[in-house]
């Protein structure tokens, strides 16, 4: 009986997102709420957005915090924590996800979505994005 190989695994474009731990002086962090009409609606997230093609993710995460909270922030008060990598039915998601302590203005809902400060013991209690849920025990022991 002749060997062969098994069928390739599918391919699916991957996606890369980056996201922010906004950390507030109190130890809390920021989540945001998907509103209506975005895929998985309703659904609690960290702050950010898809990097666009020859964007690094800091910058990607610099423009997001702009248009959809209305701060501003650079690089160099972006630190790397850690990354999810999360098979969807139809992309694979790669998402850096970057602590923040310092930003200049007072984050608002500039796309319809909600805001909520949630300590960090508490970020379970919010239904998010199966991507999002590894990172939590990550926050929780490093804040």
């Amino acid at each position: 009986m002749p060997i062969t190989a098994p069928d390739p695994p599918h391919k699916v474009p991957l996606v890369l997102v980056a996201a922010v731990a906004l950390i507030d002086v109190d130890g809390r962090v920021l989540l945001a709420q998907r509103p209506e009409g975005k895929s998985m609606a309703g659904l609690w997230e960290f702050p950010g957005g898809k990097v666009e093609p020859g964007e690094t993710p800091e910058a990607a995460l610099i423009r997001e915090l702009r248009e959809e909270l209305g701060i501003e922030t650079w690089g160099s008060c972006l630190a790397p924590l850690s990354f999810a990598s999360h098979s969807y039915p139809d992309f694979h998601l790669l998402m850096p996800l970057f602590a923040c302590r310092k930003w200049q203005g007072q984050p608002r809902p500039l796309e319809a979505q909600a805001l909520k400060w949630v300590r960090p013991r508490d970020l379970r209690d919010y239904p998010m994005p199966p991507a999002d849920l590894p990172l939590i025990p990550i926050l929780r022991d490093w804040l």
